[in-house]
């Protein structure tokens, strides 16, 4: 379980346990957070779960597939550290991340 902190849109801040082999997405959905739509669910098709991370916690997940990188080139307001959270899967180093909910996802 690791501690995550959710920046939201409004620019509130929500911290809550994420269970290990969850994505951050799920995490946010589970907790009725404002900001992550998720529309498809976490299939990785909609960018309804738009996230920017910060650079120190890029090394915490695993690179973007092409499918993640195609759909974040079409979305406004993609910065260098942006991820789709329902790829970002929670595991034991995740302690403490915070990640930012831009105002943009649907």
């Amino acid at each position: 379980m690791s501690e995550i902190t959710y920046v939201l849109p409004d620019g509130s801040e929500s911290t809550i346990d994420v269970p290990s082999g969850q994505s951050i997405m799920d995490g946010s959905v589970r907790n009725n957070l404002p900001g992550i739509v998720a529309e498809c669910g976490g299939s990785c098709s909609c960018a309804t779960c738009h996230v920017f991370l910060d650079e120190d916690s890029q090394g915490l997940f695993d690179e973007a597939t092409d499918e993640e990188r195609d759909l974040l080139e079409y979305l406004d307001g993609v910065q260098a550290h942006s991820r789709l959270s329902c790829q970002l899967i929670v595991n034991d180093r995740c302690n403490g991340l915070r990640v930012v909910v831009p105002d943009t996802n649907g």
